[in-house]
């Protein structure tokens, strides 16, 4: 009882939350008898119901709108005189299904209208047979989006009702329902016949007729809960009502076998509703009446059949050898036929716009005509050519994987029943129009190490045409051996080579392993070594490292330069010896303004100062730095500047 309360107050919330959610379409609400209960007397019952949304209704973010079907819902108990039995039950989802429907005309362009349908029941519910019955109902605000024969239907409500006989009729009977899951779809300006026939579990004599449909209570935009009687109807927009929901020449009308006959002449979406009155063949009398609403969509289908296919075909594959995929772009309706004609003197009939596959006995080019719907007033036709000489393959080898050497690129593509007479290679490089190439065989040498998408276009003296396409690896080593070095004599140097896989040094004097990225050296004399870096690829790369011994630690520094652009002694720098760490470079004027510092050894001063050429004069620098030792090491003297 606890858990039943709970979800009561919930489902109290949540209505309160979507008074104006809209989005049902049309539904209908049923029961069961599932005997009686032998302890106290009273009628088992299950209350069944169904409702429909539009599948691809989407509301986004939209407030007082659903999208989705609601889980559970309630429904009331009411007696004939309008008395409330018990509180609110509630009925819970048992499955969801869509409805597809598709307009089938072969005249007509095809429509589709996609419906959802929730399947609801109740638990099992006990009731006393009494005098007059019970109605059961489910009302809620709102229904579906711009229906076109109600007004404001986002804002109108439903009632769905079903009545249980009461202890002077048969309280033990089961409703009828409509056992027809569909969503209607058809032409305007062209009849309609639609079987909607009800299904009576007792076998009861049924009559249909068509009516108005309910609106949610009392009150149209209002979540309302309302005894019987229930005769509030929707806003219905002129000139539509119950009995003649969608127009039309003639308007609809339904016979006592439920067929639906009509012919529409406006396009829209229509909520039809249908009254099914069921009587007890014995006694003649009226049992219950069982009303559904349902949703007729109309097109306007005007449309020109128009038959399309290729004008010209080349059938080049080799894989599929005289078998010809024919492509079939005619605009046409659900259920046309295709007649193929072909010059060899063997025609087809197809019945779908998939591609179609033609055997030939031989080689040539053939005539086809495409007629669609032939015999029909909807027919068009159209013709074109087959040029088939299949057999041609297509590729080509690579052969080289580094950025140092040529790529080599062999055309493996072969012709069955013709020549190639036309190649053209992209290498596929960004950027640039001169990786090309219209022979045979050719190569290329990459600019650098990367992914790389090459392309064969070919043709044939057939009229075929392909293009291959390959994604290519080019590999690349960065050698690198580091940057020129002078060490004071008895220091050690760790030499950091990279941009490979694997090195070799040369010579390998004074090294600890020559076979290592990162050898020790230990060597008292002027040597340069050569690095040799590869990778898996067989990719090769050079890279060199001189490497000078002065006594030391010390600085060295000359005491004049000349800035004059000739390459030689342009730039005024010191030269370290075993300094590990450099604390200030700085050179000041004969005033004593400071015109330079930094600690780039390798470049030190270009004789420039405020952006112009410094005059000739000797110039007082100072130096200071910590050696490999640990000791600190400071120097000043004058440099002359010579120009």
């Amino acid at each position: 009882m606890g858990k039943f309360l709970t979800l009561l107050i919930l489902l109290a919330c949540m209505l309160g939350s979507t008074v104006n959610a809209y989005h049902i379409i049309g539904g209908e609400i049923f029961y069961r008898h599932l005997g009686i209960n032998p302890q106290n007397g009273q009628h088992r019952y299950r209350i069944i119901m169904k409702l429909y949304r539009d599948g691809e209704f989407v509301c986004g973010s939209r407030q007082g709108c659903l999208d989705y079907f609601e889980n559970p819902v309630p429904f009331h108990i009411f007696t004939a005189r309008g008395i409330r039995v018990g509180t609110s039950r509630v009925l819970t989802i048992q499955r969801t299904a869509p409805i597809r429907d598709t307009l089938k005309n072969p005249c007509l362009a095809p429509q589709t209208i996609y419906l959802e349908v929730a399947f609801y029941e109740s638990e099992i519910i006990e009731l006393p047979a009494i005098d007059g019955g019970y109605y059961v109902s489910y009302q809620r605000c709102c229904r579906g989006e711009a229906l076109t024969n109600i007004y404001n239907s986002e804002r109108e409500g439903s009632t769905f009702v079903t009545w249980i006989p009461g202890s002077e009729l048969r309280p033990n009977n089961n409703s009828a329902y409509f056992d027809i899951e569909e969503a209607p779809v058809i032409c305007a300006g062209l009849p309609l016949r639609y079987n909607y026939r009800a299904t009576d579990p007792d076998g009861d004599s049924l009559t249909y007729s068509l009516c108005s449909a309910l609106a949610g209570g009392t009150g149209r935009n209002n979540e309302t809960v309302t005894p019987p009687p229930y005769n509030t109807t929707v806003s219905y927009i002129p000139p539509y009502n119950g009995n003649n929901p969608m127009g039309g020449n003639p308007g609809l009308s339904i016979d006592n076998n439920g067929l639906i006959t009509g012919t529409p002449t406006h396009s829209g979406k229509f909520v039809v509703s249908v009254c099914v009155s069921e009587y007890d063949r014995r006694t003649k009398r009226l049992l219950g009446t069982h009303h559904k609403d349902i949703l007729i969509t109309v097109y306007n289908c005007q449309t020109r059949i128009t038959a399309s296919t290729p004008s010209n075909l080349y059938h080049c594959n080799d894989s599929l050898g005289m078998q010809v995929p024919i492509t079939n772009n005619s605009v046409a309706g659900f259920t046309s036929t295709f007649h193929w004609t072909f010059s060899d003197g063997f025609d087809t009939i197809t019945n779908s716009r998939n591609i179609f596959f033609k055997t030939f006995a031989d080689t040539g080019v053939y005539a086809v005509k495409l007629v669609v719907n032939p015999g029909l007033p909807c027919t068009d036709s159209t013709t074109g050519r087959i040029f088939n000489y299949p057999g041609l393959r297509t590729g080509f080898t690579i052969q080289g994987a580094c950025r140092e050497n040529p790529v080599f690129f062999t055309d493996t593509s072969s012709y069955r029943y013709g020549i190639i007479n036309y190649r053209q290679w992209d290498f596929g490089v960004p950027d640039t129009e001169t990786d090309v190439s219209a022979l045979t065989a050719p190569n290329y040498q990459y600019p650098g190490g990367n992914v790389y998408t090459i392309k064969l276009h070919i043709k044939t003296d057939r009229g075929c045409e392909a293009t291959v396409t390959k994604n290519f690896q080019v590999y690349e080593v960065r050698p690198f051996a580091g940057n020129d070095t002078i060490l004071a004599r008895g220091q050690t140097l760790r030499l950091q080579g990279s941009g490979g896989e694997f090195y070799q040094w040369t010579p390998t004097s004074g090294l600890s392993d020559p076979g290592v990225p990162d050898p020790v050296l230990n060597w008292n004399s002027e040597v340069t070594f050569r690095l040799r870096v590869s990778n898996q690829q067989g990719c090769v790369g050079f890279a060199s490292i001189n490497v000078k011994y002065y006594t030391g630690p010390e600085f060295y520094i000359p005491n004049a330069f000349s800035p004059n652009g000739d390459g030689n002694n342009d730039f005024f720098r010191f030269i370290p010896v075993g300094i590990r760490e450099y604390h200030y470079f700085r050179i000041f004027n004969r005033w004593g303004e400071l015109i330079h510092s930094s600690l780039d050894f390798r470049r030190g001063w270009d004789g420039w100062y405020n952006g112009r050429p410094a005059a000739v004069d000797t110039y007082l620098w100072i130096l200071e730095g910590i050696d490999l030792n640990g000791n600190k090491l400071s120097r000043k003297g004058t440099v002359t500047l010579l120009r």
